[in-house]
C-alpha cells in the first residue's frame, strides 16, 4: 500500500496494531486519541484515508464526517464502532463513511479495506441523502459477527433501487429488516406496502397494488408460498415502467435458489427479485445475541407499563442452552409472559425452566435440504457465508478455517455412531488410527466410550 493512514481511537493498544501494521504495509501513519487533532491534520492536507473510532473523548467521530467531507471532499474515512448495532451501520453510511466495521475487527480484513480506500481515494460512494422523519430506534438486537455481516449489508443495500431478497426461518426478523430498509431509506416518506397472494388474486390486484404503493416500498410475503399464476402477475409488475415505479422486497422461509431450482418458484421471478440476497440467521445460529435480547425485550415491556424486571444469570444461561425452534418471535412472547408472571424483580432459572417447559414442541421447518446431495447443501451455506460479506471477500484463510468446521463435527458424529471405539471411527472414516487420535487431540474432541451405536 502506498499512502498516508490517519488513525483516531482512544484505545492505545489499537492504535498501536494498526500503526505497525499499516507501516508493514508500506503506508505513513498518523495516529491520535483526540478528534480535535485529527480534524486539525485534516484541515492541514494530511493523510489520504482516515480510520477513526466513533466514541472518543472529545466527541463523536460519526458527527465529524460532515465537516471532513466539506472540507477534504472524497477522502476515505473507515468508521470502528464497539457500539455494535444496525443504527451504528446506517448513520456511518448516510454519515457517507467510506466503510464501516464493528469492534471486534478482523485486523487483515480492515488492511484489505483501507488497500481498497487509497485506490479509490478520489471516489464518493454515494450521495448524502436529506433528513426526513424516521424512527429514532429499531427492534434489531444482535452484536454477533452474523448479525454485524448483516447490519453491513442491509446499509449498503438500503439507498439502492435494487430488490432485495430477505430469506429466513419464520420469527427471525424478516419484516423488521424489511421496513428498516424502507424507513431509513430516501423512500421513507413514501407508502410501505406489504402484499399477500389474496391482493393479487383477481386481474385488477397488480394495479391496485401499484397505485396505493406510489413509488416507495413495495413487500411480498413468502414469496416462496405463491401460486405460479400469481407468481407471473408479480413478474409483470416489476417490468413497470415509469415515475412511481416502487422499490420491491420479498421474504421467504426457504432458499429460493433452491425453491427454483426444484421448479417451486419461476426463475424470471426470482432473477428479478433477488438483485440482492439477505439471511437472517436464526436465533440458535447467534446464541450470543440471546441474553442481550432477553434485557432488550423485558426494556422494551416496561417502558409499555410493565414492572421492572431483570434477568438473573443463570437464568440467562438457561435461554442460552434453549433451541428457539420459533425464533426471536418465540423468545420475544417468553419474555413478554416471563416479565408479567414473575414474582420477584430478578427472573429465577426456575421459572424460566418452568415456562420453556410448557412451551409446544413446533412442527420442524421443511427443510430445501431434504432431497439435496450433500455437496449441493454444503455449496448453499458456503454461498451464504460469502454473501453476509457483501461486496467484501471474507478474512484470509478460508480453506482451513472450512475444513476445521466440517473435519471436528464429522469425527464427532463417526466416533458418536461408533460408540467411541476409535479403531471402528478410524475404519469408518477411512483414515488411520493415529491420524485419528492426533485430530481429536489438535481439534480438541472430547471422546466419551459406551454411547449407543447407530
Amino acid at each position: 500500500m502506498d499512502g498516508t493512514v490517519l488513525v483516531a481511537d482512544d484505545d492505545r493498544t489499537i492504535r498501536t496494531v494498526l500503526t505497525q501494521a499499516l507501516t508493514r504495509a508500506g503506508c505513513k501513519v498518523h495516529a491520535t486519541s483526540s478528534l480535535t487533532t485529527l480534524m486539525r491534520w485534516v484541515g492541514e492536507g494530511k493523510g489520504d484515508v482516515v480510520i477513526t473510532d466513533v466514541m472518543m473523548p472529545d466527541g463523536n467521530g460519526l458527527e465529524m464526517l460532515p465537516k471532513i467531507g466539506q472540507d477534504r471532499p472524497g477522502l476515505p474515512v473507515i468508521v470502528i464502532s464497539a457500539q455494535n448495532t444496525i443504527m451504528t451501520a446506517i448513520q456511518a453510511a448516510e454519515a457517507e463513511a467510506y466503510d464501516y466495521l464493528p469492534k471486534p475487527f478482523d485486523l487483515p480484513d480492515l488492511m484489505k479495506r483501507t488497500a481498497r480506500a487509497l485506490e479509490n481515494k478520489h471516489k464518493r460512494p454515494q450521495t448524502q441523502q436529506s433528513e426526513g422523519d424516521r424512527p429514532d430506534d429499531l427492534p434489531l438486537v444482535g452484536r454477533t459477527p452474523v448479525m454485524q455481516a448483516l447490519y453491513r449489508v442491509v446499509a449498503q443495500v438500503m439507498n439502492t433501487d435494487l430488490p432485495v431478497l430477505i430469506w429466513g426461518e419464520s420469527g427471525t426478523g424478516k419484516s423488521l429488516i424489511a421496513r428498516a430498509i424502507h424507513d431509513f431509506s430516501d423512500r421513507r416518506s413514501m407508502p410501505f406496502v406489504a402484499v399477500t397472494p389474496a391482493d393479487l388474486q383477481d386481474l385488477e390486484g397488480p394495479a391496485r397494488v401499484m397505485a396505493r404503493v406510489r413509488g416507495g416500498t413495495l413487500l411480498i410475503d413468502e414469496i416462496g408460498d405463491i401460486p405460479d399464476e400469481i407468481q407471473a402477475r408479480i413478474v409483470r409488475m416489476t417490468d413497470a415502467s415509469g415515475d412511481d415505479v416502487p422499490r420491491f422486497l420479498a421474504t421467504s422461509q426457504t432458499d429460493l435458489a433452491a425453491a427454483m431450482e426444484s421448479g417451486a418458484v419461476r426463475k424470471d421471478l426470482y432473477y428479478r427479485l433477488s438483485g440482492a440476497t439477505l439471511h437472517v440467521p436464526a436465533l440458535r445460529e447467534r446464541v450470543d445475541d440471546i441474553p442481550l435480547l432477553a434485557h432488550h425485550f423485558l426494556a422494551r415491556s416496561e417502558k409499555s407499563g410493565a414492572a421492572q424486571r431483570t434477568l438473573s444469570d443463570e437464568a440467562a444461561e438457561v435461554f442460552r442452552t434453549y433451541s428457539w425452534p420459533g425464533n426471536v418471535r418465540q423468545l420475544e412472547n417468553t419474555v413478554r409472559r416471563l416479565g408479567l408472571t414473575s414474582r420477584l424483580p430478578e427472573i429465577a432459572a426456575a421459572e424460566v425452566k418452568q415456562a420453556l417447559g410448557n412451551q409446544p414442541e413446533m412442527e420442524p421447518l421443511q427443510s430445501v435440504g431434504d432431497t439435496e446431495k450433500l455437496g449441493a447443501s454444503v455449496a448453499r451455506h458456503l454461498q451464504r457465508y460469502f454473501d453476509l460479506h457483501g461486496d467484501m471477500l471474507p478474512p484470509a484463510g478460508l480453506h482451513g478455517r472450512i475444513l476445521r468446521e466440517v473435519e471436528a463435527p464429522l469425527i464427532e458424529i463417526a466416533l458418536s455412531a461408533t460408540a467411541g471405539n476409535q479403531a471402528k471411527a478410524a475404519e469408518l472414516l477411512g483414515i488411520n488410527r493415529n491420524t485419528l487420535r492426533k485430530k481429536i487431540t489438535d481439534l480438541g474432541i472430547q471422546v466419551t466410550r459406551g454411547r449407543k451405536m447407530m
